[in-house]
């Protein structure tokens, strides 16, 4: 059993920032990949950033040079940190984590960002 919890969420300025957290308990492999993906209304859930636990990171084309993703092996947390924010990044955040072969996915985190 894997659980994600997930904070940091919340209403933003455009151009603010604001840093998400999520940590992992339960069963999870030495080595595993995790990331951040969202949905916004009517939309589809897409890939924010992941990031592996040797520190290989990804980020979707909108959000680079914005937000950073980094983790905390020892923790077994991840972080977004989220600048410049745009409107358009207004969505619910999920934590994911990929272990074992299997997906995992936290409750979700409102990020509004107000223009």
């Amino acid at each position: 059993q894997v659980q994600l919890v997930e904070s940091g969420g919340g209403l933003v300025q455009a151009g603010g920032s604001l840093r998400l957290a999520c940590a992992a308990s339960g069963s999870i492999f030495r080595v595993n990949t995790m990331g951040w993906y969202r949905q916004a209304p009517g939309n589809q859930r897409e890939l924010v950033a992941s990031i592996t636990t040797s520190g290989s990171t990804n980020y979707a084309d909108s959000v680079k040079g914005r937000f950073t993703i980094s983790r905390d092996n020892t923790k077994n947390t991840v972080y977004l940190q989220m600048d410049s924010l745009k409107p358009e990044d207004t969505a619910a955040y999920y934590c994911n984590l990929l272990t074992g072969g299997f997906r995992y996915w936290g409750q979700g985190t409102q990020v509004t960002v107000s223009s």
